[in-house]
């Protein structure tokens, strides 16, 4: 068990050095910087005051060296300062984060409350019609992108209400906060719990024709003890997989509803730090999130294994 630990935590840093590498390259393979942006958008040009602003940002530098001193600072604790701000990196990052973090982990919550139920009905209700009805709305969630639907759900919110939810750091009731982050998560969300419903269907019926479970049944164990106890212990497990890497994964789907619901998270400060070539904002919110994807990896490896005892992780 150790020697797995110590490989898994090996593979890990070479996984994030491997993104950290391909993440500053494909910046500095991004045509402009941050100065010709300035200027750009300025509609100035003069070579001089450029090349200033480069040299000030530390962009004259060598690639190899540019990549040296962000590692170096990062290892340190040193994200740098955003290009566009002159703040440390670390104060325009940090307030954003429980933002998300909440956005997620609602997210999340329904993803799971709504797809594991909903797939175990399905799967134990096979080929009547509510099945059929659960399939069509988990195949309805796998086609709709997250983005459309967050648009659709403003949609009904100014047709009925004449307002759209908005985003404030002081909501002025429990609900009023509830509500403005429940809506654009269920909105991200949706998809994953179809992803879920669809998964746990196909594992359940796929264990309910066990022999062990047909012994159970002969046993005079009833519907619910056969359904529950022991066919979704075991058919959980895939689930599990699927959970954590949606969970990792959640970001890509934060990042639109962020910017469709005017939320001021990590997902929507990534793309604006992006559109104003913010290296140092955009290098270490990748990392952040690599670093996120990584742990869940192996924290659901590991809970794989404390869900079926069968699996060992041998020395």
């Amino acid at each position: 068990m150790l020697a797995y630990l110590v490989r898994r935590f090996l593979l890990m840093l070479l996984t994030l050095f491997g993104i950290s590498v391909i993440i500053f390259a494909l910046l500095r393979l991004v045509p402009g910087n941050i100065a010709d942006i300035l200027f750009d958008s300025a509609g100035l040009i003069n070579p001089a005051e450029k090349a200033q602003i480069e040299r000030e940002l530390g962009l004259d530098k060598p690639i190899p060296v540019q990549y040296a001193i962000w590692i170096g600072g990062l290892l340190h604790g040193d994200l740098g300062y955003s290009y566009v701000s002159e703040r440390p990196a670390l104060e325009e990052i940090l307030p954003r984060i429980p933002i998300t973090a909440k956005l997620a982990a609602l997210a999340l919550a329904f993803s799971i409350l709504l797809g594991v139920p909903f797939g175990v009905i399905s799967a134990v209700k096979q080929n009547t019609w509510l099945d059929y009805l659960l399939r069509v709305v988990s195949l309805s969630g796998l086609s709709m992108p997250a983005f459309w639907l967050g648009l659709l759900i403003l949609m009904v919110f100014v047709a009925q209400f004449g307002s759209i939810p908005i985003y404030s750091e002081e909501p002025k009731s429990f609900w009023d906060a509830f509500v403005m982050f429940a809506i654009p998560a269920a909105a991200v969300g949706f998809r994953s719990s179809a992803l879920i419903m669809r998964l746990t269907r196909s594992s359940m019926l796929e264990v309910l024709r066990q022999d062990y479970i047909r012994t159970a049944r002969a046993k005079g164990a009833s519907d619910s003890s056969v359904n529950y106890h022991h066919a979704l212990r075991n058919a959980i497990l895939p689930v599990v997989t699927v959970i954590g890497i949606e969970a990792a994964f959640l970001v890509g789907g934060l990042i639109v509803t962020e910017t469709v619901f005017n939320i001021p998270g990590v997902a929507r400060f990534l793309v604006e730090a992006i559109r104003w070539r913010d290296y140092p904002i955009v290098q270490n919110l990748v990392m952040f999130i690599a670093i996120i994807v990584v742990v869940v990896n192996f924290l659901v490896d590991l809970l794989y294994a404390a869900l079926d005892p069968r699996i060992k992780y041998s020395d």
